[in-house]
């Protein structure tokens, strides 16, 4: 098979995608403080992540060492295991927001963590099932009148991908637009508390935690929105080359997450610090962060 520079380039995203979230996994894992339920669903989003960036290194060893269309099927399954898995976490990770917020006084309870135990297998069952189908005879190797713009998955299988993006897209951009205006209030509530009506304190206070929240749905929008909506409009017959130009950014996101998500933990860059240099000492205890923090 000719070498395709796209596939070159896709398996080096997929190489510095799984370095960066293999950090994030193993420090979460070998760090016993790193067991709330924040840090969980920071572990699964970083977990489908990793998985992701080895399935676009497997894919592209496969297609040009090890032609076989089965084991197509199985490194096909395995990236829509793991980018749907990614995608839902990302959800996840917003309703733990949002709840953080709207329930800051029960927040930290058993149900929290009985609940965020829930998420995890809604989670990652959905995303099995969806790998699966090409696995268990969704597929179009043939028939490829049936292929999408992503073979050997069906026409069908990408769009009900895509529906499931945008009703995921539409919940967060929801949940999003309440905690700003959580946000908003509870700046106006401190300011009122402290005779700071409307001053530059409240202003300042609130642009920087909507900006923030711009910056984590608009990063995640850019990434998947073109991707998504040239699977719905595409088909088998559309050139490659889109299919290429609109996946690309799609992989950046999982490039990105572990940016938003866990290094600007400040308790995560502790442990970062401590492997690496020795600059913190592991005994220092960590401060318990509500997820809105971070």
């Amino acid at each position: 098979v000719a070498l395709n520079p796209w596939d070159v380039v896709l398996c080096i995203s997929g190489t510095i995608i799984s370095c960066e979230n293999a950090i994030v996994v193993v420090v979460i894992f070998y760090t016993p403080a790193f067991r709330a339920p924040m840090f969980l669903l920071i572990g699964s989003l970083a977990t489908a992540d990793l998985l992701a960036g080895l399935g676009l290194i497997l894919h592209f060893a496969f297609v040009y060492f090890i032609p076989s269309e089965a084991i197509s099927l199985l490194t096909v399954g395995l990236l829509v295991t793991s980018f749907t898995a990614s995608v839902s976490s990302l959800l996840t990770i917003t309703i733990d927001r949002y709840l953080s917020l709207y329930n800051a006084l029960t927040y930290y309870s058993e149900r929290t963590v009985t609940r965020t135990y829930i998420m995890l297998i809604l989670t990652w069952g959905a995303s099995i099932c969806y790998g699966l189908l090409p696995i268990m005879g969704w597929n179009c190797l043939k028939e490829p009148s049936a292929c999408s713009v992503v073979k050997p998955l069906t026409k069908n299988h990408l769009i009900i991908l895509s529906i499931s993006f945008f009703m995921v897209f539409a919940v967060m951009l929801q949940l999003y637009v309440q905690i700003c205006r959580i946000i908003c209030r509870h700046a106006q509530q401190i300011a009122v508390q402290r005779h700071f009506l409307a001053t530059s304190h409240y202003v300042t206070t609130t642009r920087k935690g909507i900006a923030t929240l711009a910056v984590i749905l608009g990063t995640f929008a850019s990434c998947w929105l073109p991707f998504a909506v040239f699977c719905l409009l595409g088909d088998h017959r559309s050139p490659a080359l889109y299919t290429y130009a609109t996946l690309l950014p799609a992989t950046y996101n999982s490039m990105i997450n572990p940016v938003i998500y866990a290094f600007r933990n400040q308790e995560i860059q502790k442990v970062l610090w401590t492997v690496c240099c020795g600059c913190f000492s592991s005994t220092i205890p960590f401060r318990s962060r509500s997820p809105s923090d971070v």
